[in-house]
């Protein structure tokens, strides 16, 4: 992090990668209100549906209902379609999103199980969900998932990974977000894949998504924004998980994030005490406590009663 960067941008992405995991099926109300929530807390873009096949992702099955109770009030926000092939992008586009997120993964197996496809075949789909997006003049980001590791391949290098990053940027995306889809990174890998991400492009956004599966989603956070992340992906209550990573865990939960870098005095533009609100509302809509360091333990120095 450089002196002048003294400010992150949070994507919330418990609408989305939040919810998809959870056996307790939300409501579309419920769904929405969950990113009007987001909204009042001070967030500017929310990844609030994903375009799966409902047979896969069930969860999702109401992506189009969602966007309709909230694309004609949030013209003036970033509401952001999850897309994993070019069918998935049109009907995203058809919502009426804002923008769309396209999934590339970085490991053989899991592309297999998480899109029926190859790494080589997704990196090509690049090309179509882009011209999508432009077609309907809307910015693509790209999700690399298991950026990190692999629950099926193992480790995956560093070197694999800006190999297909290469590849992305001839699709000129808005960003490129490394994705630890399995939460088993640490900082120095975090600080090794900004720098050299970097050093391919200095146009376009570099974005980080971190699951806490290790207990290192905070620091890697940390690391990211030292490393100067443009934004970082996370979840209000640390909800979530891959319905295709074996023993997922939750993202990062965003009001640990707000907490740690309010500390540091880095601005993130969020109200801790609406996220800590709607962490407490989604555990009750889950029937669980949800997994937030914060939400147990509170904000210090305590908050007069």
């Amino acid at each position: 992090m450089t002196q002048k960067q003294r400010s992150v941008a949070i994507i919330e992405v418990a609408p989305r990668d939040g919810l998809q995991n959870e056996k307790v099926m939300v409501s579309t109300e419920d769904k929405i209100s969950l990113v009007e929530r987001s909204f009042t807390a001070g967030f500017r873009h929310v990844e609030a549906v994903s375009f799966a096949n409902p047979k896969r992702v069930p969860q999702m099955a109401d992506a189009e209902g969602v966007m309709a109770g909230l694309a004609p009030r949030y013209a003036d926000r970033n509401l952001i379609g999850l897309a994993l092939n070019a069918r998935g992008a049109e009907r995203a586009v058809a919502a009426k999103c804002s923008q769309i997120n396209y999934v590339v993964v970085a490991s053989e197996t899991f592309a297999n199980r998480n899109q029926n496809a190859s790494v080589a075949d997704l990196v090509n789909g690049t090309r179509d969900v882009a011209a999508i997006a432009r077609a309907a003049g809307l910015p693509m980001s790209i999700s690399l998932a298991t950026s990190f590791g692999c629950p099926f391949d193992g480790e995956v290098s560093v070197e694999r990974v800006m190999g297909i990053v290469e590849e992305l940027l001839k699709s000129d995306p808005f960003d490129i977000g490394f994705a630890d889809t399995i939460g088993c990174a640490v900082p120095p890998q975090v600080t090794e894949m900004l720098a050299r991400a970097r050093a391919l492009s200095t146009s376009i956004k570099w974005r980080c998504h971190f699951h806490d599966t290790r207990n290192t989603g905070v620091a890697n956070a940390i690391a990211a924004v030292e490393a100067g992340v443009d934004f970082l992906d996370a979840s209000t209550g640390g909800v979530g998980g891959c319905p295709f990573a074996p023993a997922a865990t939750g993202n990062v939960a965003t009001e640990d994030l707000v907490y740690v870098f309010n500390r540091m005095g880095i601005e993130t533009g969020l109200d801790i005490d609406t996220l800590l609100d709607t962490s407490r509302w989604l555990s009750g809509v889950l029937g669980k406590p949800l997994p937030s360091a914060l939400g147990r333990a509170g904000v210090f120095p305590a908050r007069a009663a």
